[in-house]
């Protein structure tokens, strides 16, 4: 198989659960004419390993979860490289938008040297003062940023049981978070200033293992999805919940879902946000997340 390819292994993906997948990955290795498997040790390797390895002709595949491909794609955006996925995170909720076919893992890393790419839409998140990082998947501040933050001080649960306990966990002391939003929709200026329940920002249709927050979301058509739950009474949330799992929240009253060239928010009050399930801890003031089309290049199966 000709071409240059990294594969950038995180063996902590999926809470330690990826590291069985080693021996896998090295031996998959032989069917490629130059090949090179990097592992990371610590948090932020992946992105180093990523920058060492970027150049012109190499591919190169993330192996890991939607965070270990977060920081792939921030290490290599801009930069003439292309990027395939191998799934062994928790969630791996962007490839159920880009590339959802179901494959065992040696027959995924055997296609990657006959597979097609295309560039995909990345969104934008403008912290100030220079400070910005990109998304694949989407982002969440307030209720999804306490459960993605939850779940990542939960080591002893994994999978969809992780994301409940920390959904409930979380739901029993939450409030409405007051926020101030401008919408550049495809339709207009859209703003809003009370407290919301949920935001979300996506690329891809699926968060969180199951929950279809965007069920619209095209990576491909340059522009990110917008789902916002206002302010509503806990004893309606597993409804919502619900509603959530299935994609059909877009049609109820109480949420503005729209497709969005960018977004301001603006926190009187610091909170949790989450970026492809990794946690920043502390958000707050003025951010801007903004569409960016077609700006990396992706391996799929057509």
């Amino acid at each position: 198989m000709s071409g240059r390819y990294t594969f950038i292994f995180n063996p902590a993906a999926d809470k330690g659960r990826a590291a069985s997948k080693a021996g896998l990955i090295e031996r998959s290795l032989a069917h490629f004419e130059a090949a090179s498997l990097e592992t990371t040790r610590f948090a932020g390797h992946a992105a180093e390993l990523a920058c060492a390895a970027a150049g012109e002709g190499v591919t190169l595949i993330a192996c890991g979860g939607d965070g270990t491909l977060n920081e792939v794609v921030n290490a290599v955006a801009g930069k003439p490289v292309k990027i395939g996925v191998l799934p062994v995170g928790s969630a791996n909720d962007f490839l159920k938008t880009f590339d959802p076919s179901p494959k065992e893992h040696e027959a995924r890393i055997r296609g990657f040297a006959c597979a097609a790419s295309r560039k995909v839409d990345l969104g934008r998140v403008d912290f100030g003062e220079g400070a910005l990082r990109y998304f694949v998947n989407s982002i969440g501040i307030g209720f999804t940023g306490r459960i993605a933050s939850t779940v990542k001080a939960t080591p002893w649960l994994r999978g969809e049981l992780s994301y409940a306990w920390a959904l409930v966990s979380v739901l029993l002391g939450y409030s409405a978070v007051k926020m101030h939003i401008t919408l550049d929709t495809i339709d207009g200026i859209v703003e809003l200033d009370e407290p919301v329940f949920a935001f979300s920002v996506s690329n891809g249709r699926v968060e969180g293992g199951k929950f279809r927050i965007s069920p619209e979301a095209d990576p491909c058509d340059g522009l990110l999805d917008v789902c916002i739950l206002k302010a509503v009474p806990k004893w309606r949330v597993p409804g919502y919940i619900i509603k959530y799992l299935k994609g059909s929240q877009i049609h109820d009253s109480q949420v503005i879902y729209c497709k969005a060239r960018s977004v301001e928010v603006f926190l009187s009050v610091d909170e949790y946000m989450h970026m492809d399930g990794e946690v920043i801890s502390r958000v707050g003031g003025a951010i801007a997340i903004t569409a960016e089309p077609l700006a990396i290049e992706m391996l799929y199966e057509p």
